[in-house]
């Protein structure tokens, strides 16, 4: 069995009308935000081998923090295909994956990653910013996650979170 974790880039700055959707960083509560699920992470012993992100600011800024705050050594990789990515980009990126990874964890966007949800549990739920969606896929091999492949173990929004 193998373990996707998706997560929402947390809170972003619209401060800077010249910057581009692209590069947009987190504002103060996202900040503050993003190490609070790393910190959960941390807390509930979730394995996460490998982190993939969209290279987007936010989200890169995201991906850092938890890592940080979740105290794990794991490789960050960007994959400039989970930007904007519809539903079917993002089982590419998942089909990709390094078969020797047991869990790996997205960092990205919305509309994509609650219709991602949707398809691989067939459950409705909004993902906020910042929040992480914790999926055991039915299958030992990245290359076989398909819809309807993932029952939704956890789906932790910060508003959640135990301060």
């Amino acid at each position: 069995m193998k373990t996707l974790f998706i997560m929402r880039h947390a809170k972003s700055s619209w401060e800077n009308s010249d910057l581009a959707d692209f590069e947009r960083p987190l504002n103060k509560r996202g900040l503050r935000v993003a190490p609070l699920v790393g910190e959960t992470i941390r807390k509930n012993r979730f394995q996460i081998d490998l982190i993939v992100s969209s290279p987007a600011e936010r989200a890169k800024q995201t991906a850092i923090l938890v890592k940080k705050a979740a105290q794990t050594q794991v490789e960050i990789k960007f994959d400039e295909r989970i930007y904007e990515a519809n539903t079917q980009t993002l089982l590419e990126v998942i089909n990709g994956l390094n078969e020797k990874t047991k869990s790996a964890m997205l960092v990205g966007h919305n509309p994509g990653f609650e219709n991602l949800v949707k398809a691989l549990t067939g459950e409705i739920e909004p993902m906020p910013t910042a929040a992480l969606a914790v999926i055991d896929l039915k299958t030992d091999k990245w290359s076989d996650v398909e819809a309807g492949c993932g029952n939704l173990r956890v789906l932790i929004r910060p508003k959640e979170i135990n301060l």
